[in-house]
């Protein structure tokens, strides 16, 4: 797998702000889902909703582990740690 991408500027969950566009890696994929390595502690959740304009049937249809993509941020939950991330609307 590819290197986990590390962002100097951005260290804590704290500082990300929903709209923000982020490259991340995809580091596992789930029946509802796929985990994306953003350079965080945490990784963020793209949930099988916010793989694109259309319906997708299973991430692996899409995603494979280890694909690098640009996503943006819909929501930040602080208090559980949690953060939940869209390709709609994201340019490839």
């Amino acid at each position: 797998l590819p290197q986990p991408l590390t962002r100097s500027s951005i260290t804590d969950i704290s500082e990300i702000k929903e709209g923000t566009i982020m490259k991340g890696t995809v580091r596992n994929i789930t029946d509802f889902g796929a985990f994306i390595d953003i350079g965080l502690h945490h990784d963020g959740l793209l949930h099988v909703s916010q793989m694109g304009e259309h319906r997708v049937n299973h991430p692996s249809d899409v995603l494979a582990v280890g694909d690098i993509l640009k996503v943006k941020i819909i929501q930040v939950d602080e208090k559980r740690n949690r953060i939940s991330l869209s390709l709609k609307g994201v340019k490839q």
